[in-house]
């Protein structure tokens, strides 16, 4: 991670500089406000602003937000500034940090707000496979394409390639495609000339320029709109990029990494992302399994959770019970990975003891963990499935009923009446009769190699 300290390097503020590169993270110093600005534009870019508290916070977030610099800042001061510090919430920063300074109150801080964590725990089959291929492909140059659902840990995977790369000493930069406005994505992306739009105060380096020498991930990229798409695809094939408002292209030497949730064969086909430019990033593809399929995973991260939330959080370690264990295999976890963290995190708050039984687990919208799990067994799942079907057959003849079925199953065989007659077992003759009696009744019936619907 990369913390840009702004102020002056004295005493205490020195202290907390020292703890943050104990805990990995490479560290820069701006005296001023205006020094750091001038290195995030140039492309000396930060994870995270570690600012103290009597500067004028306020000013340095409203430059960041007119010049689109989307970067956390955390306030420093003494306890004793408890106005500064109320006041540099209020300007929008994201936390602040009482002087003299704790080591694990810095760790925890910089990773919740910079999300920099890299926890990559895995201990299922499925998970080990993709792992593997990773680091087969880790030390290339190939460009990578990650998908899998939201919450798989796709950026971790990102990051545990870069970091078995050839290019690990060089930065990683991660752009969110997803949240950063249409309007202000070539911009983030390629960079800008003093005054090439409004609010172009001065030249801003772009993130290809500030990952060359190392890695750039394309989060979410299936979000980018199909425009920019073409003028990223010149920049892979040709490793140079054109600043907004430029005269002359700029090289730059990266690997590519990209993560999507989406299906980008399905985008392409409906118009919303270039085929060329998926080739030239599906070199690789890594696809996360999601975590209900890996389930040799979910204690192990569970337990993981446990003790890292207990030990943020300064209280006394906790353990999962066997009913906690068995009901978190249970659960369907739709949010993955992401979702199993938060709820263990809000399990470790508000657990009375040193035991979390599957009662105390609630998940994101309410449901006990039990209930969850309940909900999820194949049992429950056929018996919701077959009260669908009831319902779905109250007021409806038999005839109707068998109509449907049948002109379903023609549409199922393309139209092939033996087939269709297989499947229902029924004869031939009497499936011919069946369809006379429908055309008769006004009727389309799908001839062979036709369906009624497509979809």
């Amino acid at each position: 991670m990369r913390l840009l300290i702004v102020g002056a390097l004295e005493g205490q503020l020195s202290q907390a500089t020292k703890m943050a590169m104990d805990g990995g993270a490479k560290v820069a110093h701006a005296p001023g406000i205006e020094i750091a600005m001038a290195a995030l534009r140039t492309g000396r870019g930060a994870d995270l602003l570690l600012v103290d508290v009597m500067m004028d916070i306020a000013g340095l977030i409203a430059a960041l937000e007119a010049e689109r610099i989307a970067i956390p800042v955390v306030a420093c001061g003494v306890e004793t500034n408890a106005a500064a510090a109320v006041n540099a919430i209020r300007a929008g920063a994201k936390e602040y940090i009482p002087l003299p300074p704790d080591a694990a109150l810095i760790a925890a801080v910089i990773q919740a707000v910079s999300r920099d964590s890299e926890d990559f725990l895995f201990r299922d089959p499925a998970m080990q496979r993709v792992v593997k291929m990773a680091e087969q492909v880790a030390a290339s140059e190939a460009s990578i394409l990650i998908t899998g659902e939201s919450g798989t840990g796709k950026e971790v995977v990102a990051r545990f390639v870069h970091s078995r790369s050839k290019r690990a000493s060089k930065p990683f930069i991660s752009v969110n495609c997803a949240a950063i406005p249409e309007a202000l994505l070539e911009s983030e992306l390629f960079g800008h000339e003093k005054g090439a739009f409004t609010g172009a105060i001065a030249r801003r380096v772009g993130k290809f320029e500030e990952a060359s020498g190392g890695t750039l991930l394309l989060d979410e990229i299936s979000e980018m709109d199909v425009r920019l798409q073409a003028k990223l695809l010149r920049a892979i094939q040709e490793r140079v990029i054109d600043r907004v408002g430029g005269t002359k292209p700029v090289p730059v030497d990266i690997r590519i990494l990209a993560t999507s949730n989406r299906n980008l064969t399905e985008a392409v086909r409906e118009g919303s992302f270039r085929e060329d430019l998926l080739f030239r990033l599906n070199v690789v593809n890594l696809r996360l399994p999601a975590l209900r399929d890996r389930p040799g995973d979910i204690v192990a991260l569970a337990d993981h959770f446990v003790a890292k939330y207990a030990k943020a959080n300064g209280l006394p370690k906790r353990e999962l019970s066997d009913d906690a264990r068995a009901a978190l295999l249970q659960a369907p976890w739709p949010g993955n990975v992401r979702e199993l963290e938060n709820t263990l995190h809000r399990a470790v708050l508000l657990a009375t003891g040193t035991m979390i039984g599957a009662e105390a687990i609630v998940l994101p919208d309410g449901m006990g963990l039990n209930e969850a799990a309940r909900a999820n067994s194949p049992a429950h799942l056929l018996a919701e499935t077959a009260e669908a079907m009831s319902r779905a057959l109250v007021g409806r003849t038999v005839a109707d009923v068998e109509r449907e079925l049948i002109l379903d199953t023609l549409d199922h065989t393309w139209g092939n009446r033996t087939h269709a007659a297989n499947i229902l077992g029924i004869s031939i003759r009497t499936l011919r009769n069946k369809l006379n009696q429908y055309s008769d009744e006004g009727m389309s019936i799908p001839e062979p190699g036709e369906r009624r619907n497509v979809a």
